[in-house]
């Protein structure tokens, strides 16, 4: 991490001898995944790092709504989120400061802010996982619209409650790429087919890998834990066919907070987090499973695959969170 140590020189050169260097990072990554990052940066840079974990139970709406409390008093240099929905929230309510670290220039624009208010880090797809001892992998649905074909009953299938979490940015993606009514007629064939809903994606996976059901959609880091854990299952990339949309690519951010206590410290940690170094280290304990810069290697349970992402903007999704929540609050709720 050459670019980090420098930068973090330059900083220490530029302040008081007896002045303890610092930065604090609210943090909604798992912080499995987290903590080893942010020691090594503090390795490299000799930056103390005060980080603040979310907990799974409020998952990242947590400490964004914190942000928004603490936005005339600034605690936090950095916000580091698994997901972006509420990094746009918080982007809204004036809460980021613009910074566009120079390594993320490398970065296809999806991954990153036009006017730098926050950069991609790490992917995570969603997947079909298939319990291959009750259907043959050659037998799965290849498509997400598979899902209603009278082929699968219900009672085969799994799905998180698609308003919260993941679940909940992979439908506004469809609503954003379908259109809102062809989306919510989609959700509305798997509830009349009487698919299992669970409380989460973990959840789903465990159905699978159980053999309670033989589908289940859910996120690739808990679909590679199954893998890795030897479990009789497989992905399917949905909808990877010429012409096809590809699959929905969920990408965490990185960004600075307006007014922060340690501004420079900021940015020199949000240099850290974005490199295609940092990139790899976190898709190697688990972290993502998928490269955001391109022609980066892919490792875990998905490398060697090439895998078509889903060509739709951050801000398009966002604006089809709170519609699709609603939708899908009165499909799924009764």
């Amino acid at each position: 991490m050459v670019f980090s140590t420098f930068f973090a020189g330059a900083i220490i050169a530029c302040q008081p001898e007896n002045q303890q260097q610092k930065v604090v990072i609210y943090v909604s990554v798992d912080r499995t995944y987290a903590e080893p990052i942010l020691t090594e940066f503090t390795a490299a840079t000799g930056i103390d790092v005060l980080p603040v974990y979310d907990v799974e139970a409020t998952k990242t709406t947590g400490l964004a709504q914190r942000l928004l409390r603490e936005k005339e008093r600034p605690q936090a240099d950095v916000f580091w989120s698994g997901e972006f929905a509420q990094t746009l929230l918080l982007q809204g309510e004036g809460v980021l400061a613009p910074y566009e670290p120079p390594v993320a220039a490398a970065l296809p624009p999806q991954y990153r802010d036009p006017e730098g208010y926050w950069t991609g880090m790490g992917g995570r797809a969603r997947v079909l996982l298939i319990n291959t001892d009750r259907l043959a992998i050659d037998e799965a649905p290849q498509s997400l619209t598979d899902l209603t074909s009278d082929q699968w009953p219900g009672s085969e299938m799994a799905i998180a409650y698609p308003f919260f979490g993941t679940t909940a940015t992979h439908a506004a993606a469809l609503y954003a790429v379908w259109g809102p009514e062809p989306a919510r007629a989609f959700f509305t064939d798997l509830q009349r087919k009487n698919v299992q809903v669970v409380d989460g994606n973990s959840v789903v996976r465990d159905l699978v890998v159980d053999g309670q059901v033989s589908i289940g959609l859910t996120d690739t880091d808990d679909a590679c834990n199954a893998v890795e854990k030897g479990a009789p299952v497989a992905l399917v990339f949905p909808d990877q066919g010429p012409g096809e949309m590809g699959t929905f690519v969920l990408t965490g951010t990185v960004a600075v907070i307006a007014d922060g206590p340690n501004p420079d410290q900021g940015q020199a940690l949000v240099n850290f987090l974005v490199s295609p170094e940092t990139e790899q280290r976190l898709m190697a304990v688990g972290g993502s499973q998928l490269p955001l810069y391109p022609g980066a290697a892919v490792s875990g349970c998905l490398a060697g695959q090439s895998i078509q992402g889903m060509a739709v903007g951050l801000d398009a999704i966002y604006g089809q969170l709170e519609p699709s929540k609603q939708d899908l609050s009165e499909i799924f709720i009764r």
